[in-house]
């Protein structure tokens, strides 16, 4: 979730953002709502499309 200031984190790389640009990716799951940055995002889309387990990315 985005606060106003907080900044976003990518849950897989650990890239940070003051806001969300354009071209991260929101996920909702079991573990709330964790964003993905541009590059984590193209490095594993199949998996993200084919709804795998982050476990297996």
């Amino acid at each position: 979730m985005v606060y106003p200031g907080a900044g976003v984190a990518c849950a897989v790389c650990g890239a940070q953002e003051a806001s969300a640009p354009a071209t991260w990716t929101l996920q909702v799951g079991e573990r709330g709502q964790t964003w993905l940055c541009a590059a984590c995002t193209r490095d594993n889309l199949r998996s993200i499309e084919g709804k795998l387990d982050e476990v297996w990315w």
